[in-house]
């Protein structure tokens, strides 16, 4: 699984308790993974347009989770708190944290950590598809483009790797039952 991740303002509001929130990933926006170490070439990456539509057209479930830890999920598509809409600008997701799952620890914990603003990133973990990248240099980069990749999960972050996202959150009426926490987390495979 690979992470990547924008930065934007997260704002968040409650309403009896339940949280709205909705976040962009822009696409065709490099960003620098790796800056240069010695004589080494400076590391970019940029996420095409609709680079994740094969699984979210399929709609298989994704997670929304907090620092891509799967035990700490936040909504997800399966129990009906997350919505993944994608363009040809952008992945804009929309998720609910409802009430009840507000009372569980660790929300409490990444809401609270939002308050302070030390979480303000959004992150996608995705797994490249065979054939779904390509890298060429340019000038003493080396950028690597994704253009087909399985969406697994996304989450809200404090560092995140790309700088353009747009997070927000508002109030809005239940949608769904919140998902089951999950007791498992992939095997992470990181280009960086």
């Amino acid at each position: 699984m690979l992470w990547g991740a924008h930065v934007g303002s997260l704002e968040l509001r409650t309403d009896g308790g339940e949280t709205r929130l909705r976040a962009t990933f822009p696409y065709g926006r490099e960003t620098v993974l790796a800056e240069r170490l010695g004589a080494g070439r400076e590391r970019r990456e940029m996420i095409a347009a609709r680079a994740f539509a094969d699984r979210l057209d399929r709609g298989e479930d994704v997670h929304f989770l907090s620092g891509h830890d799967f035990n700490k999920p936040l909504a997800s598509r399966s129990a009906g708190t997350l919505t993944l809409t994608e363009t040809d600008d952008a992945l804009t997701v929309d998720a609910t944290i409802s009430a009840d799952m507000g009372q569980v620890s660790y929300v409490r914990d990444f809401l609270s950590a939002h308050a302070a603003g030390l979480v303000r990133g959004l992150s996608p973990g995705f797994r490249v598809r065979p054939g779904g990248e390509t890298v060429e240099e340019r000038g003493s980069a080396i950028l690597r483009t994704i253009r087909a990749a399985d969406l697994i999960e996304i989450s809200a972050v404090t560092k995140p790797a790309y700088p353009q996202a747009q997070i927000e959150a508002r109030n809005w009426q239940p949608f769904g039952e919140v998902a089951k926490r999950m007791t498992h987390r992939p095997a992470a495979i990181r280009w960086r």
